[in-house]
């Protein structure tokens, strides 16, 4: 991506684009891309082509560092996820070169983190549901609700020790300028420093030193293994935010043991397979951008060494006050770098209006389990690197292209077509651009959303896109406008099933009532617990409304990825009651009757919204596409989907005109 230069490299976040040394390496920045494990690794345990050309990109993105997460140490005990990267793995040394040289060729050092399950190398973790070790090994005996867990012999802990070492002196050997040990987020060094979960007896339990020690000579093993100035970072926690785990306080002591032994450490948090933590440690859009900074600028008061932040960072700004304030010395971003790579060299020469917002919906997560590759909702070439290093030929001809609807598809569609050449003309029927975005948007914690309305529509603008508001593309219009190629975009429309009293006047459509709150009364019942009325009760609830919802299926958002349901659902249950295996019989003046377990009962509100779904307006699409030689049909119109179906659509589909 060429990025256009509206100012010198760092003029406008001095501290953020400032150098750095760490160790025997100089940062060109203060960025380092934190580590991420998307599963694009073989059954082998090595790096795909896909994988690396994931890592280049960041690193072409103008990141300082760049961090693979998670490469497993021992992998006959650690290997906590289906497929992970396994530094013990027989002939893994060439893809670990090849990344390396990759990430180096692009103009960033390569790092890689080290890491062991513990006991969720043998079992079922968030990360994977199979159990690849024979046995869980953690610092006691204990039962979880996986499995069983064994005590770690001590023969064992020395072993993985000295795993630590190799996997260390390998990665330098292959060419990575840093490594990265992971003592936080619930894995194995965490859980022998928990006092709840080490319950031993040896020099590896009992007080806070003997339940660090294991830590400790890992990290002076990877120390022997690496020399005196290859840098070293650890990973910690601030706040494991557990009854089993550390405190702030006990992380600043931990934080001290370390002070000097390590030449960057990283604050981080929580657990990893606590659902409701997980959306802390990789913080919800129901967490401000930055919760997690505290915890560094607290244990930097306390240590030497310089420490990096975490916390779904995404704006420059913030990034520049965070370190221009002492709070931190360097920031990570994970999400963000997947949203947009390009995110240090935009801010770096002042385009920082374009860097494309992460929206913190976990579709990057659930790829990984789902798909064992990484997508994501904003960024179309998330995942697809590799084929996009081959451009796509230049069209033949230059032609006169229609793009019908200007939500998310039709706006990435007509940046995509206009950016090859194309005389290009977005027609959109109401007002302003945006489409579906404007209802999903509009609760409070959605302000993700409303800046990438913001930025899609600044791409149209740039790319020289001729906008048409007010006006319905109908069959005539196409006829009229006799475009070359024709993209249909014109979205979904909501589903108003055949309920009794449903077209009550006491009734809102669930986009309009997003849209226009002034309409909406004080108690209402929201017809539909998918994610559209799921979300809709959080952001009504939290405007003051006393919310319902009923809902046919067992659970409230059953459709939405487990990572992200596991931060909405804590809200969800605050904002509203939930009455599920519930059918609506009728709207009824004074509220909704219902049926559950074949008994009927009234729920009492003001107002009900409709929030029961969407459907693709097929008549109206064939209508326009009959009319066209070339159509391509995107977004919600072709199959109603998420952000991600939308722009991934728009995207891909403009590269075939």
């Amino acid at each position: 991506m060429e990025i256009k230069k509206k100012c010198r490299y760092g003029e406008k976040f001095p501290h953020l684009f400032s150098p750095i040394r760490i160790g025997n390496i100089r940062m060109k920045n203060r960025i380092i891309c934190a580590p991420t494990s998307p599963s694009m690794i073989d059954l082998n345990g090595h790096f795909t082509p896909e994988m690396i050309a994931y890592l280049e990109e960041k690193a072409k993105g103008g990141a300082g560092v760049v961090t693979y997460g998670e490469a497993i140490v021992h992998s006959a005990t650690g290997k906590s996820h289906n497929k992970q990267l396994q530094l013990d793995a027989f002939g893994v040394r060439q893809g670990m070169t090849e990344a390396a040289r990759a990430i180096h060729n692009a103009g960033a050092y390569a790092n890689i983190q080290l890491s062991h399950g513990g006991m969720y190398g043998g079992l079922a973790s968030v990360g994977g549901d199979v159990d690849t070790c024979k046995v869980a090994y953690g610092p006691s005996h204990m039962q979880m609700p996986a499995g069983e867990v064994q005590e770690m012999p001590r023969e064992l802990i020395y072993e993985i020790i000295e795993s630590y070492k190799k996997a260390a002196k390998l990665c330098k050997e292959t060419g990575f300028d840093m490594v990265q040990v992971h003592a936080a987020h619930g894995w194995l060094f965490s859980q022998f420093l928990s006092p709840v979960w080490n319950r031993r007896t040896d020099e590896f339990g009992g007080s806070f030193e003997n339940r660090a020690r294991f830590f400790l000579l890992a990290l002076d093993a990877v120390r022997e293994g690496v020399g005196p100035h290859f840098p070293i970072e650890a990973r910690i926690s601030g706040d494991d935010f557990s009854e089993i785990g550390l405190n702030l306080e006990d992380c600043t002591r931990l934080a001290k043991m370390i002070d000097g032994r390590v030449d960057l450490i990283n604050v981080s948090c929580g657990n990893h397979e606590d659902p409701a933590m997980f959306c802390r440690t990789h913080p919800s859009a129901f967490f401000p951008r930055g919760v997690n900074v505290y915890l560094a600028a607290e244990i930097k008061r306390h240590v030497k060494t310089p420490v990096a932040c975490v916390g779904s960072l995404n704006d420059p700004a913030q990034m520049e006050e965070i370190l221009a304030s002492g709070q931190a010395d360097v920031v990570e971003l994970g999400r963000a770098s997947l949203a947009d790579p390009y995110l240090p060299d935009k801010a770096a020469y002042g385009c920082e209006e374009d860097i494309t917002p992460c929206l913190r919906c976990y579709e990057c997560f659930g790829a990984t389990g789902e798909l064992e590759m990484v997508k994501c909702a904003v960024n179309p070439v998330m995942g697809e690197q590799l084929a996009d290093r081959f451009a796509k030929s230049a069209p033949k001809q230059r032609k006169k292209v229609l793009v019908a609807g200007g939500g998310p598809a039709g706006m990435e569609a007509a940046i995509t077509a206009a950016k090859r050449g194309h005389d290009v003309t977005l027609v959109e029927k109401t007002d302003r651009l945006g489409g579906n975005l404007h209802p999903a948007g509009a609760a409070y914690f959605k302000e993700d959303i409303r800046k990438l309305i913001t930025v899609l529509e600044n791409r149209v603008k740039e790319a020289g896109v001729k906008v048409e508001f007010h006006t319905e593309v109908t069959p005539e219009y196409v006829k009229a406008f006799a475009p070359d190629a024709l993209f249909v975009a014109i979205g979904s429309r909501e589903l108003r099933p055949p309920i009794k009293g449903l077209d009550g006047e006491h009734v809102v459509m669930a986009v309009d009532a997003e849209l226009h709150p002034e309409k909406l009364g004080q108690k209402l019942i929201i017809l539909g617990g998918g994610l559209v009325g799921a979300e809709g009760a959080v952001g009504f609830a939290h405007e003051g409304k006393e919310c319902v919802i009923v809902e046919m299926k067992p659970e409230i958002a059953m459709e939405v990825n487990s990572f992200y349901r596991g931060g909405l659902m804590p809200q969800v249950e605050k904002a509203a009651v939930c009455h599920v295996n519930t059918k609506v019989k009728e709207v009824l003046p004074e509220g909704v009757l219902c049926k559950r377990d074949g008994k009927e009962f009234v729920i009492a509100g003001d107002t009900v919204v409709c929030a029961l779904g969407f459907a693709s307006p097929y008549d109206k699409v064939d209508a326009l596409a009959d009319l066209v030689d070339e159509y391509h049909i995107i977004g919600d119109c072709r199959k109603v989907g998420k952000i991600y179906d939308a722009v991934n659509n728009g995207y891909y589909s403009a590269l075939l005109v």
